[in-house]
């Protein structure tokens, strides 16, 4: 039998006389939503026997027996599959960077006090000088080079002063008779093709031991940790990896969502005629979910009726092999939705079979059209949340089907829609990639509190300070695409700062 939903009793208070919407409570919506997610990656992690995939001495778990991604489990992904996602595990330097010490400006590099005889070339990449340097010798060299053994600093070209042949003082306004450099020494073969005719160098004033020579690990030593687990993957991370020695990243793949949109009267091109409306919600949930760390793999629009929804919402036949020792639920709706021709393919951690969310657009709320309610007890599902008290949004639902999957229905007008996704469907995406909540705080311009139940009012921020935008009825997007906030006003609100919710793409 399915759990019977969370709900607070109806209140029948409210501004104008209206009733206040039926369901939980803002807040304790979003922490069901969190702990729903919590819920997933716990009950389809892999057993304690496992096959684990050794990543920096941590053990990694890779994808189940079946092929299929765990949630929120780490899996291990060539750096052009991390882009986007969110480290498992903190990432350490397998390299030290430096890796040698190395030259930081191109020069000589000199050993001990002058002049010195240039006895080699050093190139960045190129064969390093084969013996310790000297007192009195020096080696031309490229930023980036290795540096000899014995090398006291770097002579810059700007700062040098070269002249040929030996010296009979510490000063090159008295150059003497040339001599021959050792040709038992390393260096010049295959630079100079062959020893060529000495020079002497000086500095053209005093220089400071140590100077413009990059130590080994100056920069990051050797199994050190530059990144903390949780931090999202951008083009510089991957930059970062790469330089690090790193070729794959142990990553949380990015949860893979279904969207479903329901509605006879939807279309989704062109202008509506009369009775019908274009779909609003399918063009910016593939965004609102990339931004909150899923990715959309799949979508459908469904006529009205609850046999198209139900077949939607159906595992499949073929029931996963149990494990050892655990009764093994259904495997997930592998088959809901149509693969969108015009989304990027997904990586292999996130096709079909790994979809652990889907969205309902257009069927929460209790009308004669709207039959996810029916279709989700026909399935015995869990409801977790039916209903929350905010405008606007109210007729939102999370429920949990059989077999893990996570079904969050969105209400039909799309300022609405987004107010759920941003109560429900954000948080679990970002508690599955390990994401912390994106937000801030501000002092708010007057508005009308409700005394029941929580607003959600389109903002845009000046400093610290949170302005209405208008335009936010349920049915109209255009507050919202003014805004780059949804400030959080609580019921009976009397003025104090407010929680503002970013809003994807706004800055």
């Amino acid at each position: 039998m399915p759990v019977k939903p969370h709900h607070h009793p109806h209140s029948h208070g409210g501004a104008g006389g209206r009733p206040s919407c039926r369901g939980v409570a803002w807040e304790e919506a979003r922490r069901i939503a969190v702990a729903a997610a919590r819920a997933l990656i716990v009950g389809n992690a892999p057993p304690p026997h496992s096959p684990d995939v050794p990543i920096g001495g941590s053990p990694v778990q890779g994808p189940d027996a079946g092929g299929r991604s765990v949630p929120g489990a780490p899996v291990v992904v060539p750096l052009v599959e991390a882009l986007g996602c969110r480290l498992a595990l903190p990432l350490r330097a397998s390299v030290a960077v430096p890796g040698a010490d190395v030259a930081a400006m191109d020069g000589y590099a000199v050993g001990g006090e002058p002049p010195w005889r240039v006895v080699g070339r050093v190139l960045a990449g190129g064969r390093p000088y084969g013996c310790p340097l000297r007192a009195g010798e020096a080696v031309e060299i490229a930023t980036g080079a290795p540096v000899p053994d014995g090398t006291s600093a770097v002579l810059r070209h700007e700062d040098a002063l070269v002249r040929p042949g030996a010296p009979t003082c510490a000063s090159p306004s008295a150059p003497g008779p040339a001599s021959s450099p050792d040709p038992g020494r390393d260096g010049w073969a295959g630079e100079r093709g062959g020893a060529p005719s000495p020079e002497w160098v000086w500095g053209r004033g005093p220089l400071e031991a140590g100077r413009h020579v990059r130590r080994r690990g100056e920069d990051v030593a050797e199994g050190a940790v530059v990144l903390e687990a949780g931090v999202a993957v951008t083009p510089v991370v991957l930059a970062l990896a790469a330089g690090l020695g790193h070729d794959t990243l142990p990553v949380r793949p990015r949860p893979a969502v279904s969207v479903l949109v329901t509605g006879d009267e939807v279309v989704h091109e062109g202008v509506p005629g009369p009775g019908r409306v274009r779909d609003a919600i399918g063009p910016f949930l593939p965004g609102l979910v990339e931004w909150a760390g899923g990715r959309v793999v799949a979508s459908d629009h469904l006529p009205d009726g609850q046999e198209p929804l139900l077949r939607a919402l159906s595992p499949p036949a073929r029931l996963e092999p149990p494990r050892p020792g655990r009764t093994a639920p259904p495997s997930p709706p592998s088959h809901v939705g149509r693969a969108d021709p015009r989304l990027p393919p997904p990586p292999p951690w996130a096709r079909a079979g790994a979809v652990r969310v889907v969205v309902v657009c257009g069927a929460s709320s209790k009308g004669p059209a709207d039959h996810l309610r029916a279709v989700l007890d026909r399935l015995g599902a869990e409801v977790l949340v039916d209903g929350v008290a905010v405008r606007p949004g109210h007729p939102q639902l999370l429920a949990r089907l059989r077999c893990g999957t996570l079904v969050v229905g969105l209400p039909g007008n799309p300022y609405a829609a987004l107010g759920a996704a941003l109560t429900l469907l954000v948080p679990i995406l970002r508690t599955l990639t390990g994401a912390t909540r994106a937000g801030s705080a501000g002092t708010l311009a007057a508005v009308r509190p409700h005394p029941e139940d929580t607003r959600l009012v389109a903002v845009r921020r000046r400093g610290d300070q949170a302005v209405p935008v208008g335009h936010d009825r349920p049915g109209s997007l255009w507050g919202a695409a003014l805004a780059d906030a949804l400030a959080v006003v609580p019921p009976g609100w009397r003025g104090e700062p407010v929680e503002l919710i970013e809003l994807p793409g706004r800055g």
